[in-house]
């Protein structure tokens, strides 16, 4: 089934507010699925937004409560997101964000007590918009193995960083320490399918390619040690540094009435105050890195509707007619 993107939207907010969400928590959660559609991240799009609906349904997600917002320093800003979504705080915080790192050349956003981030490179793409530099770290429930341990200790916990560039969409680099995505393991299991090896191990501590066994076991970091260090570096950030669960302490998100009460970390710089022509050699450079093929992340999105398949509209509609 097809949307142009103002429809999408409408349906996004219509099932929010149908599952319980308050109408500003559905519009900022809109806003980023849609945007997670536009960006080819689709697995934390529209497929990733029941996780929401029966986090709203099931208390996982607070349907009332309003982002709690203070400044500790000039340059900080602490958002309390009270059991709802980052998303919604993020977008109370945003302006001010913005302005600070402006005045300041940089800011950090320190934010806690929130469901799952969902597409972290929404963060910092919204920021690259607006002429800043930006690197956001979250966390998550427990998912994913490091080291010698076969028990899950960390979350999928993804750093994204994102730049602005003269006369092209904004340069977007936005990806898991674990070896994929959690969205996607569970997304194989469901349709019974195989994945490579070095993603995930069974509840024995034993790799496997079966998505079924791997989901009652655990992710595995990318690049071994190396992966499991930033998965760590990213704990500290989205955890240490904004008081949120650690990902070892935090409740599922998938399932129970609590909320996983993880972090969302961002620093944003404003990089015309050290390099003037900042934006302007970005472009020249990656200009000349992609006449050497080398891959740019990001670029730019011309979608201007979004196709969803007719299941996950029925399972989204459900949520209406429950009304």
């Amino acid at each position: 089934m097809r949307y142009d993107l103002k429809s999408a939207r409408e349906l996004a907010i219509r099932v929010c507010v149908a599952a319980g969400a308050s109408k500003a928590a559905a519009i900022s959660l809109a806003e980023a699925t849609v945007a997670a559609e536009c960006s080819g991240r689709s697995s934390v799009g529209f497929a990733h937004l029941p996780d929401y609906l029966e986090g709203f349904v099931y208390g996982r997600i607070t349907t009332k409560e309003e982002p709690e917002i203070c400044f500790p320093a000039p340059a900080l800003i602490q958002v309390d997101a009270r059991g709802g979504i980052a998303q919604l705080g993020f977008d109370r915080a945003i302006e001010e964000l913005q302005k600070r790192a402006s005045t300041f050349g940089v800011t950090v956003l320190s934010l806690n007590n929130s469901y799952t981030a969902g597409e972290l490179g929404y963060y910092v793409r919204r920021l690259a918009h607006k002429g800043l530099v930006a690197l956001a770290a979250t966390n998550g429930p427990a998912l994913m193995a490091a080291g010698r341990s076969s028990e899950a200790v960390y979350g999928t916990n993804p750093l994204a960083f994102a730049t602005p560039v003269d006369n092209r969409a904004p340069l977007v680099i936005d990806q898991a320490s674990s070896a994929t995505a959690f969205v996607n393991l569970r997304q194989a299991a469901e349709r019974g399918e195989m994945i490579p090896e070095g993603w995930a191990i069974d509840e024995k501590g034993q790799g496997t390619i079966d998505a079924r066994k791997a989901i009652k076991g655990a992710l595995l970091a990318f690049g071994g040690m190396r992966g499991a260090n930033i998965a760590l570096m990213v704990e500290i950030l989205a955890a240490g540094m904004t008081g949120a669960n650690w990902s070892l302490d935090a409740p599922s998100f998938e399932q129970g009435n609590r909320s996983p009460g993880v972090g969302l970390f961002l620093v944003a710089l404003n990089p015309e105050l050290l390099a003037p022509d900042f934006s302007a050699r970005m472009a020249s450079q990656l200009e000349r890195l992609s006449s050497k093929g080398i891959h740019i992340p990001g670029g730019s999105c011309f979608k201007d509707e979004i196709e969803l398949s007719s299941s996950l509209v029925a399972t989204l509609e459900a949520y209406c007619q429950q009304e």
